[in-house]
């Protein structure tokens, strides 16, 4: 099976060795979004990082022919889990029903000082 790699600019750039996401067959795998823009700024504080990575997450899957209402599972990292509440109020905003399968892990630490990062998994 070939893999298709996938950038845009309408998010930001791999900060290492990585693809923005990789298509293999009808699925697109997208790496973790953090809070920064597509000039690099890292957004401040814990809602405005959660739209952005969920805004970047779209141009990306927009870019392999995807959407949000077509990702079957997502994985949020967070640097304290006491920010769940909140994270979880924006995300709902973002994604339609039935909603992706989901996990929430609790990190030390993020790319650049992150607050969260979240990945997905959709269908093309």
């Amino acid at each position: 099976m070939s893999k298709q790699v996938i950038h845009t600019t309408q998010a930001p750039a791999a900060l290492g060795p990585y693809s923005q996401a990789i298509c293999c067959g009808n699925l697109v795998f997208c790496s973790g979004q953090v809070g920064l823009n597509s000039a690099g700024v890292l957004a401040q504080g814990l809602t405005a990082q959660t739209e952005q990575c969920l805004n970047n997450m779209q141009a990306v899957l927009q870019e392999a022919g995807s959407s949000m209402e077509k990702v079957v599972k997502c994985t949020i990292f967070l640097t304290d889990m006491n920010d769940f509440a909140a994270v979880n109020e924006i995300y709902g905003q973002f994604f339609p029903s039935p909603y992706p399968a989901r996990s929430c892990i609790q990190v030390c630490a993020l790319p650049k000082g992150g607050l969260v990062e979240i990945e997905a998994i959709a269908e093309i």
